[in-house]
């Protein structure tokens, strides 16, 4: 009798074991499934692109984060929307309220064809209040003896996009036609899913092709 329940408790474990194992490997490829997309990234931290400008960071309640680093400073975890998350929560960067901005210097200039914006996936958040809703993209070219002060001027309207909760976690957006060549691109959005409090951007791609380089690619809309 003992030999047989024995038997039982080792064959129910065993096929808890192996879901437990299929449950993880899904998890798994879900999380890795954002770095998936066979597009080269021209935003790409580990690639030269670089967030030079952004709109108040979340600090919590904290003192307001420009006046105590200066209003030209760009915050520590800003680099990581330039990076995979591999949709782990939290690997973001998150700013203030429900609208706000980030611009990115691409790692070489390019005619934009496209931008990817991801946050975490639903399977691995309860709450996805924070993701950005109604979102904006203007491009431009910035040379080194430019003014930066004057970048919203020379911002050209690339795209207006709305990000879908009940779609993709990496959802992929074309850009206008017959773009200009540009190498800083601003991401603004005007609202989020919910969340009064903050915003948190995860991975901001942005894909096109360099000057003399053809473009094959299809992009998803």
């Amino acid at each position: 009798m003992s030999d047989s329940t024995d038997l039982s408790l080792n064959r129910v474990s065993l096929d808890e074991m192996r879901l437990f194992a299929k449950e993880m490997v899904e998890r798994e490829i879900e999380r890795h499934a954002a770095d998936g997309l066979g597009i080269v990234d021209y935003a790409l931290w580990s690639g030269g692109a670089r967030v030079v400008k952004h709109s108040e960071p979340f600090t919590g309640g904290k003192t307001n984060w420009f006046a105590a680093k200066g209003r030209g400073s760009v915050h520590s975890n800003a680099q990581k929307v330039l990076e995979p998350s591999f949709g782990e929560p939290g690997q973001c960067f998150a700013l203030e309220g429900s609208s706000g901005f980030v611009e990115i210097k691409l790692r070489s200039s390019i005619v934009v064809q496209a931008v990817t914006l991801e946050h975490v996936a639903k399977s691995v958040a309860y709450d996805r209040s924070s993701a950005p809703k109604d979102c904006q993209l203007t491009a431009w070219h910035e040379g080194p003896d430019d003014d930066a002060s004057m970048r919203a001027q020379r911002g050209v309207h690339m795209a207006e996009f709305t990000y879908d909760l009940d779609e993709s976690n990496a959802q992929t957006f074309t850009s206008h036609s017959d773009q200009p060549l540009v190498n800083i691109v601003r991401l603004s959005f005007s609202s989020n899913h919910g969340n009064s409090a903050l915003t948190c951007l995860y991975r901001f791609r942005v894909h096109g092709f360099e000057p003399g380089t053809p473009s094959s690619l299809t992009f998803p809309t």
